[in-house]
């Protein structure tokens, strides 16, 4: 029996194959098709010449969702809001976008005002009713959107976190009006205050939720006509996986499918390897994403976005950036540019042959000698050099430098603009990334890595094993999560502790209910607690772990104590404020296993398959190429050299060293 995880990215489909019978992993990546992502995935099951029937578990990562709400090209979506709030979605938070640009037209909303629309309700802060729900107003909203042809519905009301007793009313008016239709209520998706961000949220859902359930259904419904009869599993955004149907009810969860698997196969790598401390840089060809690990935990956020628009739910704290291999590179007013915009898969860079006619980061290193033109980028595209140096050398034309320097310049600000989004998740919180390895993944993270890591004075760099399907590998490594929270703003010195026990309790047991809905026993569950808490009068929380079974109030002070002093300094004498409360809960899962390196039939010789010429400072390098998979463990060897597998290839500059270690990783270290 066989588990598969699929990750769909920009450019390729990553597959990796466990047979638990061997131990025995299987890597393959396939182009992606934007159209219809599931075309590419049934290509991929073909060529790994896999019987869907031999399936147990397959798990995947997906940007449908991201791809809907980013593009805005779902369907016409309505949010019905209470009377008197239709502008919340239009106005936000009134942020201005360019800082020191006092013109700067707002963030276009994600549907227009005439597209927002009231009826007449209120609920209060604490939960009570001010003003029961108009239903004859409901109905008449209902026959007008079904006249004009609204196919999504967000409800969103005032404090419906408190009570949603309005907004199910009112969805279950709508749905009898719209037979078929999308329709989301806020306090389901998100029972948290701040309006904004639960209204932005809300609306999401309902506007990613129609194409996301087509395309789930479609691709379930392909896979069970192969012969699988395995239950598909969706990535979340939270770096746990979710049955597939629930994930139809509620797509907001996977907006960030894939970059939280590849953070779930860091930890589990890190951990494996003696390497809890380390910051992930996954490159690929749209975009890089970066995270901090310390200790083997990564931290989790509620403050994530998708395009200009908040996305609340509880997430892996990831930074992306639009700099990967695709990313273009262009000249104005006579300085050079990286990104944002991307060749994508379609065309792609020059050197694809696919009538990409700008120069992109995956054409400077082909023209560097860094990616080889005699075997196939992914197995699956045959590189040309002629088409890269004619795209980087038009570029160079424009700046007065040679083809080679300009190939280089172009590698230079890729790599400076992967140290700054890394900075942002430790130097700007007072880390220094120096006590960290660098792990790169993806199909271009081990090419730029030692780039990235000289300029943020990192000193080791850990390639892990299949670094070109390493989120797909995450898949298979993550555990079924949930995450549920529930807001009630109260003073610490009002509330008995029995209180906050019995708020996480009830929490707990919503959550035991799905996991044992998902086939996950009592001995199969893990269970952690967590409160959002300030100090009376601040406008932003801290989440404070606590156990489950806290003892009392002033346990639960100490801990928002520690956590603030650490964030700010030092604690303050003022009131503190429980805000919300959440339990994250894991359903176990069996996890595929890193065998160790056997050194058998593997030497320097047998992996050594040529040499080349690399441009490294100006200078062209003879550069030995060896073989990933016939490299022996242990043996340290200096750079200059490339390390070519499926999928990636690893670059080891002049003054840097690399082993490969017991589990398969390469170790990269400055001299």
């Amino acid at each position: 029996m066989a588990w598969l995880g699929v990750d769909v990215g920009g450019t390729f489909t990553d597959l990796v194959l466990f047979d638990r019978e061997t131990a025995r992993l299987e890597v393959l990546k396939t182009p992606s098709t934007p159209k219809n992502q599931a075309d590419g995935i049934l290509t991929g099951v073909e060529r790994l010449a896999l019987d869907p029937a031999s399936l147990e578990r397959m798990v995947h990562g997906t940007t449908v969702a991201t791809n809907t709400a980013l593009e805005r090209d779902g369907p016409r979506l309505a949010v019905v809001s209470t009377r008197g709030h239709r502008d919340v979605l239009v106005v936000g938070r009134g942020n201005r976008m360019a800082m020191y640009n006092i013109k700067a037209p707002p963030n276009r909303p994600l549907i227009p005002r005439s597209q927002c629309f009231e009826v007449d309700e209120r609920i209060k802060a604490d939960g009570s009713v001010h003003r029961s729900l108009d239903e004859r107003q409901a109905e008449e909203l209902g026959d007008l959107l079904a006249a004009e042809g609204y196919t999504a519905v967000a409800v969103c009301f005032i404090n419906a976190y408190a009570n949603p007793v309005h907004e199910r009313r009112c969805a279950e008016i709508l749905a009898a009006k719209l037979p078929g239709a999308s329709i989301t209520t806020s306090s389901a998706v998100l029972p948290e205050y701040r309006e904004y961000e639960r209204f932005s949220t809300a609306a999401l859902n309902a506007y990613v939720g129609p194409r996301m359930r087509h395309y789930v259904g479609d691709l379930r419904g392909r896979l069970e006509k192969a012969g699988m009869r395995a239950p598909l599993t969706i990535m979340s955004s939270n770096g746990g996986s979710l049955p597939a149907k629930r994930i139809e009810e509620l797509p907001v969860l996977s907006m960030l499918s894939g970059p939280a698997a590849g953070v779930i196969a860091a930890t589990h790598v890190g951990r494996a390897a003696g390497v809890p401390d380390l910051i992930t840089c996954d490159m690929g060809g749209t975009s890089t994403d970066v995270c901090l690990v310390r200790g083997g935990e990564f931290d989790m956020t509620t403050e994530g976005r998708v395009g200009a628009f908040p996305v609340k739910i509880r997430q892996i704290d990831i930074n992306t950036i639009a700099v990967a291999g695709g990313s273009i590179a262009s000249a104005t007013a006579g300085f050079l540019k990286v990104g944002p915009r991307s060749s994508a898969s379609t065309p792609g860079p020059a050197s694809f042959g696919r009538g990409g006619q700008e120069a992109t980061v995956t054409d400077a290193n082909v023209v560097l000698g860094r990616l080889r033109t005699d075997r196939p980028l992914g197995g699956e595209i045959h590189l040309d050099r002629a088409a890269a140096v004619e795209v980087v050398g038009r570029l160079a034309a424009q700046l007065g430098l040679s083809v080679e320097a300009m190939a280089e310049g172009i590698l230079k600000i890729a790599a400076v603009s992967l140290a700054g989004a890394i900075k942002e998740v430790s130097v700007m919180r007072g880390i220094d990334p120096r006590d960290f390895a660098l792990l790169p993944f993806g199909g271009a993270g081990a090419l730029h890595a030692v780039d990235v890591a000289v300029e943020l004075g990192m000193k080791t760099v850990l390639v892990p094993p299949l670094p070109g399907n390493f989120s797909a590998f995450g898949l298979l490594v993550a555990d079924l999560r949930r995450d549920l929270v529930q807001t009630r703003v109260v003073c610490t010195d009002e509330a008995p502790v029995a209180a906050v026990r019995d708020q996480l309790k009830a929490l707990v047991a919503d959550a035991q209910e799905e996991l044992a809905e998902a086939g996950y026993g009592v001995d199969r569950t893990r269970f952690s607690a967590s409160l959002d808490m300030r100090y009376a009068g601040q406008s932003f929380e801290l989440s404070v772990p606590v156990a489950l079974d806290v003892a009392d109030m002033a346990e639960i002070e100490q801990a928002f104590a520690r956590v603030y002093a650490a964030r700010y300094g030092a604690p303050t004498a003022a009131r503190v404020e429980i805000v919300s409360y959440r339990v994250a809960a894991w359903g176990l899962s069996e996890k595929p296993v890193l065998p160790p390196v056997d050194p058998t039939g593997r030497g320097l010789e047998a992996a050594r398959t040529g040499t080349g010429e690399v441009v490294f400072g100006g200078i062209a390098h003879p550069t030995q190429i060896l073989a990933r998979d016939l490299l022996p463990p242990g043996m340290t060897l200096e750079g200059p050299a490339l390390i070519e597998e499926a999928g990636s290839t690893t670059v080891v500059p002049p003054g840097w060293t690399v082993a490969l270690d017991t589990i398969g990783c390469l170790v990269m270290r400055q001299k």
